[in-house]
């Protein structure tokens, strides 16, 4: 009887090279998924361009003008707009609670420039200053919806309030808000909350 002993390993085949076109649809992908700014697209397409060439053993450094005119398409159909996204992007931090300092710092890390992030905080300063007389500021707002959602200062379990005011006083500190302010909100009342700058 002859046995015929079949290989059940398979050689694997090299991906593709990059393209533009295939570079247009990890974007497109990409993009239908989640808001981004022009810098997190340049890094989501250099990782998949960087693991492609990998299992080629090519040079990911050729592709960076492919990558280069990727983004720049983007840009011009409107699929990334920096000051869109930074826009977006701090409202959504501002209703967590995030103070402005660290609204910057995390807008710097999405790769939002300087200069954008300066007019968007800008934008936001003029849109408090419409708001009507007696509200709080962008930055107290932001700093009640930190106490509420850490459950600091007033929104602490009756009894332990005053236990903890230092450290609930330094929480805030470390979360970017100025002193006036921490001390303010944690020796202040509880508000209802307000559903126009609540919790996510």
């Amino acid at each position: 009887m002859i046995t015929r002993t079949v290989s059940t390993r398979r050689e694997a085949r090299p991906e593709p090279p990059v393209t533009a076109a295939w570079l247009e649809r990890v974007a497109t992908h990409y993009l239908d998924r989640y808001g981004a700014s022009s810098e997190m697209l340049r890094r989501v397409l250099l990782r998949r361009v960087e693991r492609r060439c990998r299992s080629r053993d090519e040079d990911p450094g050729a592709q960076t003008g492919l990558i280069d005119e990727t983004v720049a398409r983007a840009q011009r159909a409107g699929l990334v707009d920096d000051a869109r996204f930074a826009a977006a992007r701090l409202r959504g931090l501002r209703r967590r609670g995030t103070s402005t300092r660290q609204a910057q710092a995390r807008l710097a890390a999405k790769g939002i420039d300087a200069e954008t992030i300066a007019a968007t905080l800008a934008e936001e300063r003029e849109g408090a200053e419409g708001a009507e007389a007696g509200e709080p500021d962008t930055e107290e707002r932001a700093a009640r919806a930190y106490a509420r959602r850490r459950r600091l200062g007033p929104y602490r379990r009756p009894g332990t309030r005053e236990a903890n005011r230092e450290r609930d006083l330094a929480a805030m500190a470390r979360a970017g808000f100025s002193y006036g302010l921490a001390r303010s909100v944690i020796g202040g009342e509880a508000e209802e909350d307000d559903p126009s700058f609540g919790e996510e």
